[in-house]
């Protein structure tokens, strides 16, 4: 047999492309686990329709297009870019809803930040509107200091920069505010 040549540059080729094709082969596994660590999502959740439920009555459900999983990181967390939509149900099955285009919850503090045409409505129809609302699930507490609107069941308005209360405005404190309370004057007899 004569070897040539192009017999020894073909199996020198031959030679180069399989050691690359098995070196490329080890390091597939090690990208895949940077990618892991990297800013990749755990997991991502489509068309989110979640109910929690409390000794079996229904407490609250959460919808949203879409879910972010980060909670394999160093400070975890759940991100919904799309918005979130949230219904709260009290004991007597009072519903109060949250609206937002983006919403971010913090696992470690259970701390909510929701940005974009905020909109809460509780189950006595007071009305709260705002750019950005931060909801501490610990404290059952909700505060921002942005320009907030809160429309009050009686036509009662306040519009003002910042505020914090607990979450069915029972105990409200507001920072600087202009509005417009009812007050209702009943004649002594």
């Amino acid at each position: 047999m004569k070897v040539t040549y192009n017999h020894i540059i073909s199996g020198i080729v031959t030679l180069i492309g399989v050691t690359i094709l098995f070196s490329c082969q080890g390091n597939l596994n090690e990208v895949r686990e940077m990618d892991l660590q990297g800013d990749s999502p755990q997991a991502v959740a489509e068309g989110l329709n979640l109910k929690f439920t409390d000794s079996g009555r229904l407490v609250a459900i959460l919808r949203s297009p879409r879910m972010f999983d980060y909670t394999n990181k160093e400070f975890p967390y759940r991100e919904f870019p799309d918005g979130v939509e949230v219904e709260f149900f009290d004991e007597e099955n009072r519903k109060n809803t949250v609206n937002s285009d983006y919403g971010i919850i913090y696992e470690e503090t259970g701390l909510i930040d929701l940005r974009g045409n905020v909109v809460i409505v509780t189950s006595d129809n007071t009305q709260l509107e705002a750019s950005q609302l931060y909801w501490d699930q610990d404290r059952s507490w909700l505060f921002t200091d942005r320009p907030n609107t809160i429309k009050f069941p009686d036509g009662g308005i306040n519009e003002g920069q910042g505020f914090d209360s607990n979450q069915n405005f029972g105990n409200f404190r507001s920072r600087t505010n202009v509005g417009v309370q009812i007050i209702d004057e009943k004649e002594d007899e």
